[in-house]
């Protein structure tokens, strides 16, 4: 059997080298995607040396978007997506305007033709599906309003695109270009003799066929596959099931009703998040969203060609002000117009300033309709290119920006209480209205608590621990970002900290300097061993306990100053080992286990 062939070289060049150069960025405090692309350029046909397959590295990165977007359906329901639909919808289509008509300037400020500048700018206009997930799940904002109006922003993008991508070799000739059938396309092409209008109509139609046989027939069969193979016992079984349900839907929602991969994935990921497997479903499709999601940054890495930088310089830079600066302006001034606060539109603006995927397969048809020149193409990958680099910096930016501007537009508002609430709101109402605001406008109030617990996370085991606290009598407050998990909170009466434990500003207004212990429920050891860092600066004498998977997260928090670590499995073991011998009376102190894992009374 040869061993030298083209996929198995693509697979083990990206990924080896995107680990050495990820693991280098993230040891100079560089998010690990700079490597990932850097691992592209160099293996890609712009460098010397290795060159790898860049087509197989482009269908390899495409099944980490499918992956990507049927986690992010995982995590969401049909009610959360309609929710967001009254901002996702015309801001979507409105920035997608704005920056389209950006790049037609661009284009005729180069001579090109009107139909380049369309699809020049229409390249510029969508975000990348990959960049804007992966920034989401790091802040851990997926569940957030934020979040969904992301996604939600998201799909009408990709929704749009969809329509361009069979509209384009329809209108080629009426624009300039050469009419013709695209392989890119084929899964959209239909044939040019429908007229525009037919070529929408039917476009729209498969749309709305697919969402309603996904409604209609998804939500009794995938659920149903999901259980039966659970009932088998097999967990190879079920991850299998799972790959196949995510792949399987992509593929013939593309091939049967001409919706893109991602968006298909996302539709079966939001059908079976209806299932009580769905957790389960979720982990067992994380190691393989991962790796091939660091596949697709390789991709994009080894389209880039450096010298790029030197023949095309304005352009670029022209290039990446409308990606970087006006799309971001745009989608600010659209959240701020329909009234949500500052840091919601800042979140959503450094969510967008970026290009990927979609862009590329429009600069490609662009080129083979002899719409686009090939120069447009180079703008279009070096754009996308720094603009990934530099969203991490978009980031850090608004992070910087949200206290300035929030506390200049306090100083332009009435104050909170003279405010006018609305006559829905009775006036018992007024103080967790303005907590809402405080949690959607600002940093978080700091606690009055004294003596107290901070709980971090409020999932399966979060609820838990909460309930017994409260049950004891115990004064404890919660960190917790998950929107409907803050709902449960509110509605039981338990004070809270809205967002990211790991933030500084959302940390300190748990008090920890007067807290007595930290309860870290969260399942993350990385997240948890940055969190116990915190607490241990604060306050040296604070009682820290947390939960592990492993053996190393045993360590790795330990290391960081946990003074107790549970592990799931030797709890199950201990209560195995009740039963068996009668000891469950006793005590759990008197099972003779290993000493590490004896949990401290709380």
């Amino acid at each position: 059997m040869p061993h030298d062939t083209p996929l198995i070289a693509t697979i083990v060049a990206g990924l080896g080298l995107a680990f050495i150069f990820g693991a280098l960025a993230n040891r100079f405090r560089i998010p690990p995607l700079v490597g990932y692309l850097v691992a592209g350029v160099l293996v890609g046909p712009n460098t010397p040396g290795f060159v790898a397959d860049a087509s197989l590295a482009t269908e390899l990165a495409e099944i980490g978007v499918i992956l990507l977007m049927f986690g992010v359906g995982l995590h969401f329901s049909l009610k959360d997506l309609l929710s967001v639909r009254a901002i996702a919808v015309p801001g979507a289509i409105v920035q997608i305007g704005f920056a389209t008509l950006l790049g037609v300037g661009l284009a005729w400020l180069l001579g090109w033709s009107v139909g380049a500048g369309l699809v020049f700018g229409l390249a510029l206009s969508v975000a990348s599906t990959v960049v804007l997930l992966r920034a989401l799940q790091e802040r851990r904002l997926i569940e957030t309003e934020r979040g969904r109006i992301a996604v939600g922003w998201l799909i009408v993008e990709d929704l749009a695109m969809v329509l361009a991508l069979v509209l384009l070799p329809a209108l080629a000739g009426v624009l300039g270009g050469v009419p013709q059938a695209d392989d890119h396309a084929s899964l959209l092409a239909l044939p040019a003799s429908y007229g525009i209008w037919g070529v929408v109509g039917v476009t729209l139609a498969k749309v709305v066929a697919f969402v309603v046989v996904m409604l209609v027939v998804g939500r009794r069969v995938i659920p149903w596959i999901l259980h039966y193979v659970a009932h088998t016992g097999s967990r190879e079984l079920f991850r299998l099931a799972v790959l196949a349900i995510a792949l399987g839907v992509a593929f013939g929602a593309a091939k049967l009703f001409g919706v893109s991969l991602a968006l298909g994935a996302f539709f079966a990921g939001m059908i079976m998040s209806e299932s009580e497997l769905s957790h389960r479903a979720a982990e067992e499709s994380l190691p393989l969203r991962d790796a091939f999601s660091v596949l697709f940054f390789v991709s994009v890495g080894m389209l880039f060609d450096p010298f790029s930088l030197v023949s095309n310089g304005w352009p670029i830079l022209a290039t990446l002000a409308i990606i970087v600066i006006g799309k971001s302006l745009a989608a600010f001034v659209i959240v701020v117009a329909f009234r949500y606060p500052i840091a919601t539109a800042l979140m959503i603006s450094a969510s967008l300033a970026q290009i990927g995927e979609f862009s590329f397969i429009l600069a490609e048809l662009g080129v083979g309709l002899k719409l686009l020149p090939e120069q447009g193409r180079d703008l279009i990958l070096a754009g996308a290119i720094l603009s990934i680099l530099l969203n991490p910096l978009m980031f850090l930016a608004i992070d910087w920006m949200t206290p300035w501007l929030e506390a200049r537009s306090a100083k332009a508002s009435p104050p909170e209480e003279a405010r006018p609430i609305g006559p829905a709101t009775e006036p018992g109402q007024v103080a967790s209205v303005t907590a809402s605001r405080q949690k959607q406008d600002g940093p978080p109030p700091r606690t009055a608590l004294t003596g107290h617990s901070i709980l971090i996370g409020y999932g399966r085991v979060g609820s838990l621990v909460g309930a017994a606290l409260k049950q004891a009598a115990l004064p404890f407050l919660v960190i917790e970002d998950a929107d409907k998990a803050l709902a449960r909170l509110k509605a039981e009466g338990i004070e809270t900290v809205s967002g990211n434990a790991a933030n500084g500003e959302v940390f300190a207004a748990a008090n920890p300097e007067a807290a007595k212990r930290l309860i870290l429920a969260i399942p993350n050891a990385f997240e948890a061993g940055q969190v116990v860092q915190r607490a241990r600066a604060a306050n040296p004498g604070i009682n820290v306990i947390a939960r592990a998977h492993s053996d190393a997260e045993v360590e790795h928090l330990r290391g960081l100053g946990a003074d107790t670590v549970i592990m799931g499995e030797r709890e199950i073991a201990r209560g195995i080992v009740e039963v068996v011998t009668g000891t469950a009376s006793a005590g759990l102190e008197e099972v003779a286990l290993a000493p590490e894992i004896k949990p401290q009374a709380v």
